[in-house]
């Protein structure tokens, strides 16, 4: 893309009342653009970073056997009031409206109810199952504190996995998978050392859940990690029984501010009773079907990269999930330059690289360094009159800063290979 084509814009200053360095940064540089409080659209930079966080979702989703599917956002009242969640004193977070008619509707924040109904139609025999569908697709929650920027939004969008088992065992053996498929997501996007599988609260569908807690001072949760068994305890659950269960001590624990990036829990069987969702097993008896439930906000983990890889000058983006691989800059008009970067430009594409390409013309050296540091794309490569008459590009890696010169074939290979 070449960046003269490009219509979002950088700015200098973030929104006044934006108080999360996620959303300052990112709408800075053009990623995201402010509704209102909880509500953001992505601009083009930003939704090429978020198609890469959904994608490499998929990819593991789709390895432990996920189907993909995509769920409506307006909800049938009648459905939710089978598992009494339709009551604003049992959740008290729904977006609600009406049709023409006077019938109420809702705004999708999980979709359990909705989707074990619509299984009903397909799962009859243990031959059903098991099944494990899944959807990227947006929610809606009325929070009532929207302060985090995208990692805490009341217009979002969350992968959910739901998994329909025949025992406890079959639901056993999936949830294991999935713990591992969720740890390859968050290595695969760079924050795989920082992040933890932290016990807490199993609610009313089993004694603990488990959520994927990502250390960050900017996290809104506190977690007690235990680095000799790479687990953590959610504060919400650290007592000494918890600790007992899960044979730690006190003075081993780190107490750590963190974010919550994804969480994975058990169901059992409380939404196919609701729903009569059975089976008939082999022996041609009737068995409610066992559920869990897998979440991630792919935007939420977008706003936790930025919090994490960020630096004075602005976001410092994971190759797995830039917007783009280069960014190449060229500084001044003459034909040399333009001959040189336009010919970087093409052995780059031609090579497979995804490249943004600012030909601005009005811009200056400094404006264009300013901007490339705040978009934060790993590698950038200048080609100017200085390189031009030397027959090198200058390569610089965001990362660690390190700027050298090289020719065409030094500098394809050196990004290649890193």
């Amino acid at each position: 893309m070449r960046q003269s084509e490009l219509f979002t814009k950088t700015r200098k200053e973030a929104p006044k009342d934006e108080v999360a360095k996620n959303a300052k940064l990112l709408i800075r540089a053009g990623f995201v653009h402010k509704e209102m409080a909880g509500v953001y659209s992505y601009l083009p930079l930003g939704l090429r970073v978020l198609k890469k966080i959904n994608n490499i979702i998929r990819r593991e989703m789709d390895a432990i056997g996920g189907q993909e599917l995509f769920l409506t956002a307006l909800q049938d009242k009648s459905v939710w009031e089978k598992t009494n969640r339709w009551d604003d004193s049992v959740v008290d977070n729904w977006f609600k409206t009406k049709l023409k008619n006077g019938s109420e509707l809702g705004l999708g924040f999980t979709h359990e109810e909705p989707l074990t109904k619509l299984m009903k139609e397909h799962i009859s025999s243990f031959r059903d199952l098991p099944a494990y569908p899944y959807q990227i697709q947006t929610k809606f929650r009325n929070e009532i504190r929207a302060k985090s920027g995208i990692m805490r939004g009341r217009e979002f969008l969350m992968k959910d996995l739901y998994s329909f088992s025949k025992d406890e065992n079959e639901h056993n053996s999936f949830y294991e998978k999935a713990k591992g498929a969720y740890g390859k997501i968050f290595a695969s996007v760079g924050l795989g050392d920082m992040t933890y599988i932290t016990f807490a609260s199993g609610g009313s569908f089993s004694k603990y859940s488990h959520e994927f807690q990502t250390i960050c001072e900017a996290g809104e949760d506190i977690i007690f990690v235990s680095e000799e068994k790479k687990i953590a305890v959610n504060k919400e659950v650290y007592d000494d029984k918890t600790l007992e269960d899960l044979g730690l001590k006190k003075e081993e624990l780190k107490e750590e501010k963190a974010i919550e990036v994804g969480n994975i829990f058990s169901l059992g069987t409380r939404f196919s009773e609701a729903f009569n969702l059975d089976y008939t097993d082999e022996n041609g008896e009737k068995n409610p079907v066992v559920m869990g439930s897998y979440g991630i906000g792919p935007g939420r983990l977008m706003g936790a990269i930025v919090e994490i890889f960020s630096d004075e000058k602005g976001i410092v983006w994971p190759e797995s999930v830039a917007p783009f691989g280069v960014h190449l800059l060229r500084l001044g008009g003459d034909s040399e330059v333009m001959s040189q970067a336009d010919g970087v430009y093409a052995d780059l594409q031609n090579a497979g690289m995804e490249v943004l390409y600012d030909d601005r013309e009005g811009a200056s050296a400094g404006e264009k360094f300013a901007d490339s540091d705040l978009i934060g794309i790993p590698w950038r490569v200048v080609a100017s009159a200085k390189t031009a008459a030397a027959g090198k590009l200058e390569l610089k890696n965001r990362k660690t800063g390190e700027v050298k010169m090289a020719d065409k074939k030094e500098l394809l290979e050196e990004i290649a290979n890193y």
